[in-house]
């Protein structure tokens, strides 16, 4: 943890809001253009990770438990998967999306958003669970270090 490095707390401070702002842009802004869930949910990532590196994993744990990152993880699977059968479940195709509403084109969108929504979700869930998971191995693995940082 860095305690002693007030300019990277203060800098990441600034830094983490955007950066999840950015990633709300990309995630919202995905049909239209490039980009869409798979970055947006690394983005999202990359906040909390640079929140764990700078202010430590253990602090990062209780503002995103591990059990968090899991539901995180398994419920853009079943919002994916679920959009999937909702088509199915009015007379279309897995993840056809023109049956979602009145209008095709409205359908198309709705689902989409919902399809991307669910991969961003997902993909945020997997590497804060993928780094909880190295970072607990790495605390294991280090031998104790001192308050000097050596």
């Amino acid at each position: 943890m860095m305690v002693e490095k007030t300019l990277l707390r203060v800098i990441a401070k600034l830094l983490i809001p955007l950066i999840l702002l950015y990633a709300l842009y990309v995630q919202f802004h995905g049909d239209f253009g490039p980009g869409g869930g798979f970055q947006a949910g690394v983005i999202f990532a990359v906040a909390f990770i640079l929140y764990a590196l700078i202010f430590g994993v253990d602090i990062a744990r209780k503002a995103i438990p591990a059990w968090a990152s899991r539901t995180l993880l398994a419920s853009g699977v079943l919002l994916f998967g679920g959009t999937g059968l909702w088509a199915m479940a009015l007379g279309g195709e897995f993840l056809n999306h023109s049956v979602l509403s009145d209008t095709a084109l409205h359908g198309q969108h709705l689902g989409i958003f919902l399809v991307e929504l669910g991969v961003g979700m997902t993909v945020t869930g997997a590497m804060i669970t993928i780094f909880y998971t190295f970072a607990g191995h790495v605390a294991e693995t280090l031998p104790f270090r001192g308050s000097d940082g050596g």
